[in-house]
Order: C-alpha cells, then structure tokens, then sequence
C-alpha cells in the first residue's frame, strides 16, 4: 500500500512548474537593448563603409592596414571583392568589397542590405549612430550597476564554485544538444553573459568614446588607456564581430532548447523548470 503514494510523490517532484524567471526591468532592458545593437550594428558598418579599413596606434598608416576591405581585378581581369588582412588576400565578391545593389555589382565594404539608413548615407548613419548610442550606454551602466547591487541578480549572473567545476560536464552535456531547464542559469551560461555585460559592451561604449574629438578632449586619458583612436577603432570593430557571434550561438541555443519556454521568460517572465532536476541543482550547490 506505500507504493502508490511513494510513486505519487516521485510523479509531483517530476512535474514541471512555471517560474518567475526575469522581472519587469530586466525583460524591458533586453528588448529595448536589442533594437539599440541592432540599429548599433547597422549605422555602424554604414559609418565604417566610408573607410573600410582597420589600424593601430594613433594613425591611419594607408599604405599598411590590418584588414582592409575593397575591390581589385581577379586573375581573369574580372573585378572582384577583396579583404585583405595582415598580408593575404581573400576572394569575398557578393559580400564584401564588391555587392549587389539594384541588379549591379558596386564597390562598398559591406553590403547594402547590412547598412541603415540607406545603401550610402554617411552623414545620416552618423546620426543614427550616435542618437542609439546615448539610449543605449546609459541603461547598459544602469543595469550592471542594478546587477552588482541586487542580491538576487547577483546570484543569478555569477557561477558558483560548484557551477565552475561542473564546466566540463556542462560543455559536453551542451555538445550532445542536452539542455536542462532549471531555476538558475548553468556556469557556462553565466560566464558568457559576464563576458558580453561586464566586458565587450562596455569595451564597445569606451572605444566608441575614445574615437570622439570632443571626449578626447574632456577624458584624454581614453586615448592612452587604448593606445590611439586607430586602435580603439579596430577593437571596436572586432567587438562588435564578436557580439555578431553572440547573438548566433545564443538565438541558436533559444530556438533548440525551447523556443516557446525561452520566449516566456523574456516576455511574461514565466519559465517552466523540471522540479526533480532543479531540487538536484538546489543540493548540490547547497
């Protein structure tokens, strides 16, 4: 007669439940923050299509960039888009160099369809630019600072040390497409919101700053700390490319572990967890 109540039990701990996963702050933050990178990223590759290149120091040495995008003639006369970085050359016609743009091939760094406001609009991608830029660095420093002042968000975006040794085990686990749906966040997953939040955003605000005349002016010292605006350019650039790679892995990870599931915890803030798994997850770290 034990059995059956025993086995209710097992069935109740197994059953899923509904979380309050994200507050109101946080949901509102994240979408906002997403149509600020996105226009971020676009008005940027506009701005950096008027000068497709990338250097260090202090100066733009022509004769010698690191990567520099554009046009040349191919082995068979053909024009062709070309990147070149640290000495080699590489074939990117259709994408980058040379791009279809009204049925006809045209020299641009990137394509049209990558660049806000226009296929060529500078002046106005500036605009964009800096507009979303100061919506955006405001409330990127008010949430770290929200999060390193919230217990709650403290524990929910820093590893615990059982997390950072159980790494190995999560890796795998993540390789073979396995995906626990737990209260907190696993160690894998906050050390890489650590490194987006508290390391290549802010990189991406202070050298878009160091690139400013007018902040050079009043914080000189950016300058120094990014050894030039040439270099704070080219870390800029490659901080953007790594969030482009963010945003890959992390909408592939949302749509293969539970689209719906993921979507409510940043829309509603609901997130279904496995109670037999989080109890688990809940005496190991405690």
């Amino acid at each position: 007669m034990s059995e059956a109540p025993a086995s209710a039990a097992r069935r109740s701990s197994d059953a899923p439940a509904v979380i309050k996963r994200h507050g109101i702050a946080t949901r509102l933050w994240h979408w906002v923050n997403l149509v600020c990178l996105i226009l971020l990223l676009m008005s940027g590759l506009q701005i950096f299509n008027a000068h497709p290149a990338l250097y260090w120091g202090n100066d733009s040495t022509f004769d010698a960039p690191l990567l520099a995008i554009g046009s040349m003639r191919g082995p068979d006369g053909e024009p062709m888009g070309a990147l070149r970085i640290a000495g080699h050359t590489f074939d990117t016609t259709g994408v980058l160099g040379l791009s279809s743009f009204n049925g006809q091939l045209s020299q641009r760094g990137f394509p049209a369809w990558a660049t806000l406001p226009g296929p060529q609009w500078l002046a106005m991608g500036r605009y964009w630019h800096f507009f979303t830029a100061w919506i955006f660095a405001p409330s990127l420093f008010a949430y770290l600072l929200y999060t390193l002042i919230s217990r709650r968000r403290r524990q929910m975006m820093f590893p615990t040390g059982s997390q950072l040794r159980g790494l190995p085990a999560t890796i795998w686990h993540h390789m073979r497409f396995k995906f626990d749906h737990k209260r907190d966040y696993n160690g894998l997953q906050k050390l890489t919101y650590i490194l987006v939040l508290f390391i290549l955003l802010p990189l991406m605000v202070f050298t878009g700053l160091t690139m400013s005349p007018t902040m050079n002016a009043a914080w000189p010292w950016l300058l120094d700390v990014f050894g030039g605006r040439q270099s704070a350019r080219t870390i800029h650039f490659i901080c953007a490319f790594g969030l482009i790679g963010f945003f890959i892995v992390h909408l592939l990870l949302v749509l293969i572990s539970g689209v719906f599931n993921n979507l409510r915890s940043m829309t509603t803030g609901g997130y279904k967890i496995s109670q037999s798994d989080d109890h688990r997850e809940t005496r190991r770290h405690g």
